[in-house]
């Protein structure tokens, strides 16, 4: 055996399969613990589009400090008893880091082929997926991820396991279940209460009303409340997001994914709203909302004859 075979053995890097639950562990200070391999193996339910999260159009003409340009990202939560998820994401300019070389972002050409290896599964919300990977933590969530490294040994892959599973009827949650009395988010370390137990999670919030909409926008920022609590929602660029198109009736219902934003890692805790099909009177994507009411086949909010009906003429067909 040659020196050679032993030196590049001994630099596979580490890799175990390992649950949702497992991975974002955290400490009391909302420090992400998990360390026991340099690559991980996840499964579960992919929760969005990704072109409704981040713009992926890339520009390697940008020289801006920290303008990463071309983005991707997913969310997938994990099934049964690991109710965790986590977020896969990757970016064009690594080389618009600080600490990263010159040279260690993606040319357009270069970044459209990761893409399309990414794509070349044709994965949908709903589907069951594999991620490998490596990973680092960001804002109080661990991500998988390139590490900003566009090295092809630092690729993360994306295998669909199975097609159409369909995507998890979202939890009901309410603001008392995220915040304590002074509006401050409770924060768990063991993660069975409070934002860190709904963390990448698909989650629905009933009866709540607008207590600052003004960037209402593709990537905007809006506030809600229940009366007495609030919770910022992160607006995605669907194609249902744009100025003029909040039409929604107060109250209202909201369905997202819990996300964390926040250097100090125990707050930061927002709602992710990728896209809004204008029905009126809930917060969220078409395809959020048709996994909150399966029955509701015509999507008027209500399940009743209608749904059924509408079920007997395509069956009849």
């Amino acid at each position: 055996m040659s020196l050679a075979f032993v030196a590049a053995v001994q630099a596979a890097p580490t890799v175990a399969s390992v649950t949702h639950s497992e991975f974002q562990a955290v400490n009391a200070s909302g420090e992400q613990t998990y360390n026991a391999t340099e690559k991980v193996i996840l499964e579960g339910l992919l929760l969005h589009n990704p072109a409704d999260m981040l713009d992926p159009t890339p520009d390697d003409t940008i020289m801006q400090l920290f303008n990463i340009s071309g983005q991707w990202q997913i969310f997938f939560q994990g099934e049964g008893d690991d109710h965790a998820g986590t977020s896969v994401w990757m970016g064009q300019l690594y080389n618009n880091l600080p600490w990263v070389a010159l040279n260690g972002g993606y040319t357009n050409e270069e970044f459209t082929a990761e893409l399309s290896r990414l794509n070349a599964a044709q994965f949908s919300p709903g589907d069951r997926i594999r991620v490998t990977g490596y990973y680092l933590s960001y804002n109080g969530k661990l991500n998988v991820n390139e590490q900003h490294s566009k090295n092809p040994d630092h690729d993360f892959t994306i295998e669909l396991l199975e097609r159409g599973v369909g995507l998890p009827r979202p939890e009901v949650v309410t603001l008392d279940d995220l915040k304590d009395n002074n509006d401050n988010f409770i924060f768990d370390p063991t993660r069975q209460t409070g934002g860190e137990y709904y963390q990448a999670r698909l989650i629905k919030i009933k009866s709540v009303y607008f207590a600052d909409a003004n960037d209402w926008r593709p990537y905007g920022e809006v506030v809600i409340t229940d009366g007495i609590k609030t919770l910022a929602v992160k607006l995605g660029r669907g194609n249902g997001i744009y100025a003029g198109s909040n039409n929604l009736a107060e109250p209202f219902d909201i369905i997202g994914i819990l996300d964390q934003e926040s250097a100090n890692l125990t707050d930061g805790y927002r709602l992710y709203v990728m896209n809004y099909d204008g029905n009126g009177s809930v917060l969220a994507s078409r395809e959020h909302r048709r996994a909150d009411k399966p029955g509701d086949l015509n999507l008027d909010g209500i399940v009743d004859y209608d749904d059924i009906n509408e079920l007997l003429e395509d069956w009849l067909k």
